[in-house]
């Protein structure tokens, strides 16, 4: 008797878990995750962040406790955003030697430095009164004001050996400035830190998906502005290769695509473009969708975490920052515990 449907190899290949999991195209490790930590000046207890649940913006006493149970989980990466006591037109506490985030950056050397790869977010934007990613050329909420390119780059650059001068290992500049990872090499290197690396956040677009993370930096735009002359326009693709490129042509050791979920296909043409490590975020937005969905029981919190991010390694982003990293550590331990 002739089968009506002819047998295929990839219906055999799905008949268990197990086999699954042996012929499984992509597979994600705890190895590749990045987790963004939120570090506030001035506070002794953790505080919670509303739109982002379960994230907190830590004390300096409890960031190093994450960080070494993050350690003891085998997350190798995080990265830090400051949040000063206080802000000025410059975002001086970006550079300074005692601001929060150069603070931390000791604490964590001196704790996990040989364990962690402590990356450091390089912008002025959670610093800065008026809210931008760079210096102003006028007064705040003049709408004929905008970011002096130029003279934010010196900025970067001083904030770039702050952060190596306190035990950052990668900086990775998150302004979209033009020129930014030029200026930013030249100064580390002049400064002695030809090892520490630049992740460039290459291809950040002006999402709305940012929403709470500007809650958890309390950083809001003086006079309702946006960063729309500066981040990419979210309906371009074409144009993420050429601010990827010319970051790289500058000397990025790293470049990122930033949201992740909506520009798969930016993370895959960048990937398949370019032959430095490609990350991708997994931003604050993508974060609280999940979890507000699977707190009404929408959706299935497990489930969609990791197709999520499996989704985003699969499309090219061999690593990833997201606020999932400990979730996942811990879920995956647990796995490898059972199969024990």
């Amino acid at each position: 008797m002739t089968a009506r449907f002819p047998a295929a190899r990839p219906r055999r290949l799905r008949s268990s878990a197990a086999l699954r999991d042996l012929v499984a195209e992509t597979r994600l490790d705890v190895g590749r995750l990045v987790a963004p930590l939120f570090v506030r000046e001035d506070i002794d207890t953790p505080q919670p962040i509303a739109s982002l649940p379960g994230v907190v913006q830590h004390s300096r006493a409890s960031l190093r406790e994450e960080v070494s149970a993050l350690a003891d989980l085998g997350v190798r990466a995080v990265i830090l955003f400051g949040v000063p006591a206080e802000k000025d037109a410059v975002g001086s506490g970006a550079f300074d030697p005692q601001g929060i985030v150069q603070v931390a950056l000791r604490d964590l050397a001196a704790d996990v430095g040989d364990e962690m790869v402590l990356i450091a977010d390089l912008c002025v934007d959670e610093y800065t009164s008026h809210g931008h990613c760079g210096v102003l050329d006028g007064p705040a909420g003049d709408p004929h004001t905008s970011v002096d390119n130029d003279a934010t780059l010196e900025i970067y650059g001083k904030i770039a050996v702050a952060q190596a001068d306190a035990g950052a290992q990668v900086v990775a500049p998150s302004g979209m400035m033009d020129g930014q990872v030029g200026a930013i090499r030249a100064a580390l290197d002049a400064a002695g830190h030809k090892s520490v690396a630049i992740l460039a956040y290459a291809a950040k677009y002006a999402s709305g998906l940012y929403g709470p993370f500007r809650d958890a930096v309390d950083c809001a735009i003086v006079g309702g502005g946006d960063r729309k002359a500066y981040q990419q326009d979210w309906r371009n693709a074409r144009e993420a290769l050429v601010e990827v490129q010319a970051d790289i042509d500058e000397g990025a050791d790293m470049v990122m695509v930033k949201p992740a979920l909506a520009y798969l296909d930016v993370i895959a043409a960048v990937k398949a473009t370019v032959n430095v490590p490609v990350a991708a975020y997994q931003v604050s937005g993508e974060y609280a969708m999940i979890k507000a969905a699977a707190a009404n029981g929408w959706i299935d919190h497990d489930a969609i975490v990791g197709e999520h991010l499996t989704a985003i390694h699969r499309a090219g982003a061999d690593v990833i920052l997201t606020y999932f990293a400990r979730w996942f550590a811990e879920a995956h331990a647990g796995r490898r515990s059972a199969a024990r």
